[in-house]
């Protein structure tokens, strides 16, 4: 069972994955923390972008030898395969951690997985530990990786008097947590160049409002894992297609009771979707929703 420390530590590796978010795809955001032998936190670290050190290499570096004996943080089950960076699970066993305790399994791990060879080489193995509360940030990577496609958010404000400010205060809001994003016409990355760009392309140029689906596939082959689509007037492309919408954000204004309450009534929520999530403004509120897990 984690302790407390380990606990304080997950969270603290799960905000630190959140610095990930929008410049890691197609490699998930994670977070790693390293405790020393004691309990005290002697190294930290996020993964940036595919081609990088990972977490795990970053919270080692800054722990050096005082890791040996500790144990390692994570959001995420570490790597079991070499790629452009080396095996995690095999930087945690060479710096001599004695425990790891993970968040979330991996479900691309290959062949036994790292937890189990991390286990295999005689490393105690906790998982599972603040599960939900890792899933804030890797929700949407995880998603995209099981389904194949991006995990898509729809984003906008009800028609009226600040529709076009409300809308703009989404973007700027949304735009650094999403891969690509979608509006009006522009298609551009969430934070533009920041993503490896041996590793990650922007989608053809597609009118999104009329082959949403044909759009999103080819999304996720050039590195795309989440997709923000901000705007009312996308509701004629997005509307018969909610089914492939993870998240929506809606504007409501709330200067005009009367507007307001005629959007309440209105299908705003539709079935199949959460609230998660207020934010009042002067002019307007906004309402997040999440699709339900199955």
């Amino acid at each position: 069972m984690a302790s407390d420390l380990e606990l304080s530590a997950m969270r603290r590796a799960i905000i630190l994955s959140a610095l990930g978010l929008g410049t890691t795809s197609p490699n998930p955001p994670v977070g790693c923390v390293i405790l020393d032998r004691h309990g005290a936190v002697v190294g930290a670290g996020f993964h940036r972008r595919k081609g990088e050190p990972h977490a795990e290499a970053h919270a080692l570096k800054a722990a050096g030898g005082t890791a040996r004996g500790g144990t390692a943080v994570v959001t995420l089950e570490p790597c079991n395969h070499v790629g452009v960076t080396p095996a995690c699970r095999q930087e945690l066993i060479d710096a001599g951690i004695s425990r790891v305790v993970i968040a979330i399994m991996d479900p691309t791990s290959r062949g036994e997985g790292g937890a189990s060879m991390l286990a295999a080489a005689g490393v105690e193995v906790e998982t599972e530990v603040l599960r939900d509360e890792a899933l804030t940030v890797l929700e949407p990577w995880l998603t995209a990786t099981v389904r194949r496609r991006p995990y898509l958010t729809w984003a906008f404000a009800v028609p009226g008097e600040h529709q076009a400010a409300a809308e703009e205060r989404l973007l700027l809001d949304l735009r650094a947590n999403a891969d690509l994003v979608v509006a009006g016409k522009l298609l551009d990355e969430g934070i533009p160049g920041h993503h490896a760009g041996a590793h990650f392309t922007l989608a053809a140029d597609a009118d999104i409002d009329v082959g949403l689906s044909q759009w999103l596939s080819p999304a996720y082959e050039g590195g795309a894992r989440s997709v923000l689509v901000v705007g009312h007037e996308h509701g004629a492309g997005m509307r018969p297609h909610l089914h492939a919408v993870d998240e929506l954000v809606v504007a409501v204004p709330r200067t005009d009771p009367s507007r307001a309450l005629e959007v309440v009534q209105s299908d705003v929520i539709p079935i199949g979707f959460r609230l998660v999530e207020f934010a009042a403004h002067a002019d307007s509120l906004t309402a997040r929703m999440r699709r339900l897990r199955a």
